[in-house]
């Protein structure tokens, strides 16, 4: 599945939220600085679609706060 995702770094509170149509935000403590907000994204992801966390992969936007992520579902 592929979804685009919108990062809020900094923030107080963690989740993640749909905004429909394959758009969710994503609300990290973590800062973003040294990957250490992607490495939190991809967690959050992994929980909240209910898979490991090596099978969500950020395929465009690395450095940026809009990301494309790639979730393989598959059992």
């Amino acid at each position: 599945m592929k979804i685009e995702v919108r990062v809020k770094p900094g923030s107080k509170k963690e989740g993640v939220i749909s905004l429909g149509g394959g758009v969710y935000e994503v609300r990290v403590s973590a800062p973003p600085e040294k990957g250490k907000a992607n490495d939190r994204v991809r967690e959050l992801l992994a929980k909240y679609f209910g898979v490991p966390k090596t099978r969500v992969s950020i395929v465009r936007g690395e450095k940026s706060r809009r990301k494309t992520v790639i979730i393989d579902e598959t059992p």
